[in-house]
């Protein structure tokens, strides 16, 4: 009796032992078998994971491919490839990996290259992170961002004077191609006031990218910067997967209380992607092609930057725009602008008149600069921009010789000013204006047509300001 009694601890200890290594031991994932494919959308049949879940996809040992769930029907799951595809056969087995989403960030992200994975492309060494967050970030109470109250210096003369963009501003750069979009882009990340800039580029063509890079950007603009790159050729997943990484790693740096200026070319190329997505797995489309699910993931993704909580950073994020000829009936340029705090509209026929940046000011505006500007910041560019306004609109009968010298007090003025005014608005691509700068510069060409021009501007500053 004694022996079975010295022996029952040790059996307890044992079956103790079996049941923690038991609520231990990882459940093993139930495989599924690849039945469809249509376009790059795939369909799984016999395994169970959750929208936005990833899986790997094995047709033999030598063709595997990671795919993310995007939808399901009945006991089927739709899958989108973050690669080619190349080598799936049917019944290639699904294995859910479990895992959802989460990116690697931390400081060692800075003067890097990385793709929509979060992989590096630049030749360099693996990039080792400490830190995850989630790939579609958290939500922030509204009530608990700080106000937009310091102006954001971007080195762009005529953004810094007549659009001021404030730190947590969300601000759309509406261009077509040609007009200097992306040397506009790389003045920005060179000669901002920010602390970090990350830089999106998505859906842009391969051999753009480098150019950026090498020509835009240049070594120092990379020092302080994060690039992340899915070119035109991606899957649509991860163009979609590179807007939102480049906004959780802005994020990230955010939340350690720095000032980022996230620069995304272009939100349309998001759309765009999601656009193929949703029709992929079956989704109607609404406007012109654009299913609905398209204008609901936009306000989720610009809503991510701006500022923090008190005592946390802030994002000032630029989003560009691809416009077109047809650019009124966009739905993505409609969409955006009404999500946005404000644009910058670059025009073709002002860059043919070899002005850069071509920035047409009677279609932009800053919503935020009443709030952070002083009066007569505001007073100087409202004078400035009205009677550019009056040039413009009479620069035909002007060309033409038919408007005569005398017959219009305000116009004759904007004639004489015209001459300094575009030398204003011009700078080359080698040449940093700060905000202070800016001010001043703005200030002498503004007491240049004093007293006449605060005397028009008088009246108008009264009842917009």
């Amino acid at each position: 009796m004694s022996l079975e009694s010295d022996r029952r601890p040790v059996w307890k200890q044992r079956v103790n032992r079996l049941i923690e290594k038991n609520h231990q031991a990882v459940p093993l994932a139930v495989q599924g078998r690849l039945t469809r494919m249509v376009g790059l959308t795939l369909e799984a049949a016999g395994c169970r994971a959750a929208i936005g879940d990833y899986c790997q996809i094995k047709n033999d040992e030598h063709t595997s491919i990671e795919a993310e769930v995007v939808g399901f029907s009945g006991d089927n799951i739709f899958l989108m490839p973050t690669g080619q595809p190349h080598g799936l056969s049917p019944n290639a087995r699904v294995i859910p990996l479990g895992r959802a989403g989460d990116v690697a960030v931390g400081p060692e992200l800075l003067g890097r290259v990385i793709n929509g994975a979060g992989q590096p492309i630049d030749g360099g060494p693996s990039i080792k992170t400490k830190e995850k967050v989630p790939l579609n970030g958290r939500s922030i109470n509204p009530l608990k961002r700080s106000k937009i109250t310091q102006p954001m210096d971007v080195g762009i003369r005529t953004i810094n004077s007549f659009f001021t963009i404030g730190r947590g501003q969300r601000m759309g750069l509406f261009a077509s191609s040609g007009v200097g979009k992306s040397v506009l882009l790389g003045m920005m990340t060179k000669y901002t006031e920010a602390d970090i800039t990350i830089v999106g580029l998505i859906g842009e063509r391969g051999r753009e990218v480098k150019e950026f890079i090498e020509e835009s950007l240049g070594q120092v603009g990379l020092s302080r910067s994060v690039v992340i790159v899915s070119p035109a050729d991606d899957p649509p997943l991860m163009r979609l997967h590179g807007a939102l990484l480049a906004t959780s790693v802005a994020e990230y740096f955010r939340d350690q209380g720095k000032h980022v200026l996230l620069l995304m070319d272009s939100i349309t190329r998001f759309a765009q992607a999601q656009r193929e997505i949703a029709l992929a797995i079956g989704e109607p489309p609404a406007t012109r092609g654009y299913p609905p699910s398209v204008f609901a993931r936009l306000p989720h993704l610009v809503e991510r930057a701006g500022n923090g909580a008190d005592g946390q950073g802030s994002i000032t994020a630029i989003y560009t725009v691809l416009t077109e000829a047809d650019a009124d009936n966009d739905p993505i340029a409609d969409a955006t602008r009404a999500i946005l705090d404000g644009h910058i509209v670059l025009s073709k026929k002002i860059a043919e008149s070899g002005i850069y940046p071509a920035i047409d000011l009677e279609l932009s505006i800053s919503r935020v600069m009443t709030s952070i500007t002083d009066n007569e910041h505001q007073k100087e560019t409202l004078s400035l921009r009205q009677l550019n306004s009056v040039y413009q609109q009479n620069k035909d009968l002007i060309s033409v010789g038919a408007y005569q010298p005398g017959a219009d007090a305000q116009l004759d003025l904007a004639i004489k000013l015209q001459p300094n005014f575009l030398k204003f608005i011009s700078q080359n691509m080698n040449e940093k204006v700060n905000y202070a700068d800016s001010l001043q510069q703005l200030k002498e060409l503004g007491m240049e047509f004093s007293p006449d021009l605060n005397q028009d501007s008088t009246k108008l500053l009264t009842e917009q300001v």
